[in-house]
């Protein structure tokens, strides 16, 4: 009688080197995949991050003249310019381009860190969450393949859009390629940080939504570090440093360029990306280091309507979007004390500066606060269109949308709550920015315009803004793919708003712009029969919504 015995070694795993491959096996094919599949958003982010610099560059250098610059390098200096700018550098030699490095190099490293954050959770924590990297990993892919390839792809977007910003930067007064060069790419290796950031906040948490709130986070300390540095001391304090949006800051583009800050964002993404490797072997497929928080057993009687779970899903964003825009406006109105004394000189020898803002020192502050108003209705507008076609879209093609209606919930219901919450977030997110701005500006002296002055402005833009909801609305029920229209219209109102006065627009192509159609606040007294029209299409898109909703057919999840 013979035994066997268990063999002493145990057979190796069915992994890589079984199979003859590599723990990144597969990321060129995936890398390919993730570009076809994202081609429209990073085409969209590289022309408009290029039309962003371009425009910057064009305008301050053909509309501000020396005075100009050297009377906004004042405001530069203040509190409120320091932390919607930069540190400071060339303030006492303000050229053109040195003003776009020094403030916009603020906003394109705000902007490219959010892309990069949403790129990495988009393409390993969603892809876990949505069980479809469960499928890939079945294939001849390495372990390591998904995650190689989301960086592989944001690295070369973003040195295409460094590469393309540089080139936008030549349409300034005193280009220079180099220094066009260091101000995109130390703003592109700033957010390669965020990204890898980001790619740590995945392994934390198991839910792509948690992931991408805790990189937010982390850069609004990292801008919180930055604009306390800098205030500390002009061209920025030891504590400036902390931070990586400093980094691209203190390359010092278009004043005394030098690239070794560039080697901090370099070894901090280096740094980040060892610890994200580290944390993922800690913690198993599809979860997080973080348990999930038990959820009660019975839903809230709260929870049991579809405008309770509208809310829910777009609560983060409307208050976050809300802490944030209350914040910048909030500074914008504390700039207001240092307006009327800018006036006389700026508007006396530029006639741009005089179609912009008016020929009438005294009302200056009235049209500067109509400038900046503009812009935060267009702010308001973006945060509009992501809740009502994007977050409707995204439940739709994730299957979740089907599951609801196939409960008692009609369409009607379903579709009638996610317009109901966004447009009332949407005129709530503007109101909190007007009312922040007055805030502002009555703590620094400024106590004209008054109060009600500002109510009729809510009044006047509020229409338009919601217009832009209800039309996104409308291109979801009807045509789902045709969401791109609004963002072209926003970007419309934007050049048409702006410069329309100065290149002398027809009034028929101003008319597209919904804005066109109300007073233009503190410029103009109020008049609510243009408001009350713009209500009445709001009304009619909504109402077009609702029906063409009902009649197409609900996108299969599966």
């Amino acid at each position: 009688m013979t035994t066997s015995t268990a063999p002493t070694h145990r057979a190796p795993a069915p992994d890589d080197r079984s199979r003859g491959g590599s723990p990144l096996t597969g990321t060129l094919a995936i890398t390919r995949h993730i570009l076809r599949r994202d081609r429209v958003r990073m085409s969209v982010w590289v022309l408009s991050m290029a039309a962003f610099i371009a425009y910057f560059s064009v305008a301050l250098s053909s509309i501000f003249d020396d005075s100009a610059l050297a009377a906004r390098a004042e405001v530069m200096r203040t509190p409120s310019g320091i932390v919607m700018g930069g540190p400071g550098y060339g303030l006492d030699d303000y050229a053109p381009m040195v003003a776009v490095a020094n403030e916009g190099t603020t906003w394109t490293v705000l902007a490219l860190s959010i892309m990069a954050i949403l790129h990495v959770v988009r393409h390993t924590r969603a892809e876990e969450e949505s069980a479809r990297a469960e499928l890939v990993r079945a294939s001849a892919v390495g372990p390591l393949a998904p995650v190689a390839a989301a960086l592989l792809t944001l690295v070369l977007h973003l040195m295409v859009i460094a590469a393309i910003g540089a080139l936008a930067s030549l349409a300034g007064e005193g280009p220079s390629l180099v220094d066009g060069l260091g101000m995109m790419g130390g703003s592109a290796l700033s957010a390669l940080v965020f990204g890898a950031v980001a790619l740590v906040t995945c392994q934390i948490t198991a839910s792509a939504r948690g992931a991408t709130g805790l990189g937010l986070a982390v850069f609004a300390v990292a801008f919180v570090i930055r604009a306390a540095g800098d205030m500390i001391e002009l061209e920025g304090s030891a504590l400036s440093w902390f931070s990586p949006v400093a980094w691209a800051q203190q390359m010092r583009a278009f004043v005394d360029l030098r690239w070794w800050p560039a080697l901090l964002s370099t070894a901090a993404t280096a740094v980040l990306l060892v610890l994200a490797a580290s944390l993922a072997r800690r913690r198993d497929f599809g979860q997080g280091l973080t348990a999930d928080r038990a959820g009660r057993a019975h839903a809230l009687v709260s929870l049991s309507t579809p405008i309770a779970m509208a809310w829910r899903q777009q609560r983060a964003t409307l208050l976050w979007c809300g802490l944030g825009m209350a914040l910048m406006w909030f500074a914008t109105g504390t700039m207001l004390s240092t307006m009327n004394d800018l006036a006389s000189e700026l508007v006396a020898d530029n006639p741009a500066l005089g179609a912009l803002f008016g020929t009438d020192p005294a009302a200056f502050t009235e049209s500067f606060l109509a400038v900046m108003l503009l812009f935060v209705a267009l702010c308001v507008v973006a945060v509009a269109i992501v809740t009502t076609h994007q977050y409707c879209r995204s439940e739709e093609t994730a299957g979740r949308l089907e599951i609801v209606l196939a409960g008692p919930v009609s369409r009607w219901r379903w579709l009638g709550a996610q317009l109901l919450v966004s447009g009332i977030g949407a005129a709530a997110l503007f109101a909190l920015s007007v009312v922040a701005m007055w805030i502002g500006a009555i703590l620094v002296g400024v106590d004209e315009p008054e109060l009600p002055a500002y109510l009729a402005a809510f009044a006047s833009y509020a229409p338009p803004i919601v217009l832009f909801a209800a039309l996104s609305a409308a291109l979801y029920a009807w045509v789902p793919r045709a969401a791109g229209l609004t963002w072209l219209l926003l970007a419309f109102v934007l050049v048409a708003q702006m410069f329309g006065a100065i290149f002398d627009f027809p009034d028929a192509l101003l008319g597209i712009s919904p804005f066109h159609w109300v007073s233009e606040p503190f410029v103009e007294d109020f008049e609510a029969g243009g408001a009350l029209g713009v209500t009445a299409v709001v009304a009619i898109l909504y109402l077009l919504a609702l029906v063409g909703f009902r009649r197409r057919e609900v996108q299969s999840g599966s």
